[in-house]
């Protein structure tokens, strides 16, 4: 309980200075861990240099950098999530082009939101207006657990599952109708993976998307969480409905996700989840991107 009340302590006071502020602390921040989260730094570069060849290595240096920075003023905006008002949750996180979902709220809908940095604050910004799902991964700390869930759905309409739960309930609740925030590129390893192109690089991919599409007739409506242009705030940026989806080939209809998500990502680099290893499941006889003797 100690640990669960110092937590909320510190992270309500990161609530109580305006973002900007926030913005400042992080690039001092961000260079400190840069320098010094030595493990997480190679595994950025490596991604970088897996997804982007052609540039040099001073360039991966500069986006590794500024991923870091992006990546702490993510974890400072922890007290914005948690406790800011309706209101200012509301002015601080702007919806861009959300008439896509608005057009399809009476159906069962699917945002597919990739692993950019702003997806926590986004999620709950979402939920601040809008019946929402959402998956999350378990902590060994069950108070850590506790407290995550509380916070993340401290909205009306908000519905948190554990991964371990499995989509049995997500799939229930989309015919609902609700929504549901999916994050789709992490490595869940090859047993429920296609092993398909991403930056080029064979990637283990679920083909969850098709799938839950398919079982419950969901429109996929992408949305990007970014980082405002500005960097005073954060955006969720809207997409058109996907025509023609899913199809009755799920390694075509991934394809077309793993596309969509790199377009994107080559939009703001820097905001994408490199300190993560994506590529850590390897096709059979592969070695590790990592150095390590993980399959």
């Amino acid at each position: 309980m100690w640990l669960s009340r110092a937590t909320q302590g510190l992270v309500w006071l990161l609530s109580l200075p305006p973002y900007r502020w926030i913005r400042r602390l992080a690039i001092p921040l961000g260079l400190i861990a840069w320098y010094c989260a030595g493990e997480r730094r190679r595994i950025t570069l490596i991604n970088l240099r897996l997804c982007f060849p052609e540039w040099s290595e001073t360039k991966r240096i500069q986006i590794g950098k500024a991923h870091f920075i992006a990546f702490i003023r993510s974890i400072l905006s922890i007290g914005l999530q948690w406790y800011a008002s309706r209101a200012r949750l509301q002015k601080e996180v702007r919806l861009i082009n959300v008439h896509y979902w608005d057009a399809v709220r009476d159906r069962p809908v699917i945002l597919l939101a990739p692993h950019f940095l702003a997806l926590d604050v986004i999620g709950i910004r979402l939920s601040a207006e809008y019946p929402l799902m959402a998956l999350f991964g378990k902590h060994k700390n069950a108070q850590i657990n506790e407290l995550i869930s509380v916070k993340r759905t401290r909205f009306s309409g908000g519905f948190l599952y554990s991964r371990q739960q499995g989509l049995r309930q997500v799939i229930k609740d989309l015919k609902a109708p609700r929504a549901f925030y999916y994050l789709p590129d992490l490595d869940f390893g090859s047993k429920e993976s296609l092993f398909l192109p991403f930056f080029g690089i064979p990637t283990a991919t679920t083909p969850a998307l098709s799938r839950l599409a398919k079982l419950t007739g969901a429109t996929i409506i992408p949305c990007v969480p970014r980082e405002r242009a500005d960097k005073l705030g954060y955006e969720a940026c809207f997409y058109p409905a996907w025509d023609h989806f899913p199809s009755d080939d799920p390694v075509a209809d991934t394809l077309r996700m793993n596309a969509f998500v790199e377009e994107r990502v080559r939009e703001i680099p820097e905001q994408y989840l490199w300190s993560h290893k994506r590529f850590k499941t390897r096709p059979p006889g592969e070695p590790s991107f990592y150095g390590d003797d993980t399959h």
